[in-house]
């Protein structure tokens, strides 16, 4: 431990933790086993999964937490399963039954052309149990409570949407086609309404049985640990540097202009867009900064001076 990271100063054990998040747990109850298994409390998270859900949770854990606005996590990659002939409440596996419908007719050009209507920039109606505010609620607490509602459509954009495989299942007298696919798209799109949205133009009804999150933003599955291999080794997966490096572009910067930073002032711009690490000749990240005009000035202080040790 270096001097200037003492205990007090937020930056032992400092960093972002990426879970693979196993199925049947909320987004909550992940921070509340990683806050147990690192005996901490300031844990946090940039956005969640649904219970159903796997893959990749990015959590901020003490100093780092203060970093997780400041994140780019606009883009996501899923790999997914979606029935066709079957719509349910949530559409997906966990709501009841709404239609049944034998879907063994649909042949993959019918598919495709479905698909590519739904690829690129679309306008999509969240799911009924999303966590979209309604006067002041979440959607899926109206919905849970049987009131009605009406979600606006957003507009959102899916780069990929790939069929890597179909399975014909008969299930109950009715002929399902399962369709595993990937897909890659910005934040704020669902991929269950993706799988419903498909099902209607295909006039069959569809619902999501499987959703895996493989990447947030530079977050793969390769960074993410299970919560029983965490609780084998409690750390992060990047300390606060490495996630800095991960997370933005960077500039050098000489022992003068940290100390500078590191008092709350600020640099001359050098022509990086967005948010970007200013790093120090030994290799730590004392500012996250932003130019603007003819300032490059912090928007999070890593390393301020009153938390240094000397």
């Amino acid at each position: 431990m270096s001097a200037r990271e003492k205990i007090s100063s937020g930056l032992v054990g400092a960093g972002l933790l990426v879970v693979d998040k196993g199925p049947g747990v909320t987004s909550h109850d992940v921070v509340a086993s990683c806050r147990k298994l690192l005996r901490t409390r300031k844990v946090g998270h940039a956005g969640t999964l649904d219970p159903m859900a796997t893959g990749v949770l990015v959590l901020g854990v003490e100093r780092a937490t203060k970093m997780l606005g400041l994140l780019s996590l606009t883009t996501k990659s899923y790999t997914a399963t979606v029935r066709l002939g079957r719509s349910t409440t949530t559409d997906d596996a966990e709501g009841d039954v709404l239609t049944d419908v034998s879907a063994s007719h649909l042949s993959e050009s019918d598919i495709a052309t479905a698909i590519s209507d739904l690829t690129g920039d679309i306008e999509q109606v969240p799911a009924s149990v999303s966590a979209i505010k309604v006067d002041g609620q979440r959607a899926h607490k109206l919905s849970r409570a049987g009131e009605e509602f009406t979600l606006a459509a957003r507009k959102v954009s899916v780069t990929r949407f790939d069929v890597t495989a179909r399975r014909d299942v008969v299930e109950h007298e009715a002929t399902f086609v399962d369709l595993d696919v990937e897909v890659e798209c910005t934040s704020g799109t669902y991929v269950r309404a993706l799988a419903r949205d498909l099902g209607a133009a295909l006039g069959v009804g569809g619902h999501l049985t499987v959703l895996r999150r493989t990447r947030v933003g530079p977050f793969t599955l390769e960074h993410a640990r299970t919560l029983e291999e965490l609780a084998e080794d409690p750390a992060v997966s990047l300390d606060i540097d490495e996630a800095a490096r991960t997370a933005f572009p960077h500039r050098q910067i000489d022992a003068g202009e940290a100390e500078s930073l590191s008092q709350g002032r600020w640099l001359d711009p050098i022509g990086i867009d967005g948010v970007y690490a200013a790093v120090d000749p030994t290799g730590h990240t004392i500012a996250l900064l932003q130019e603007k005009g003819k300032r490059a000035s912090s928007v999070m202080v890593v390393r301020p001076a009153t938390l240094r040790g000397h």
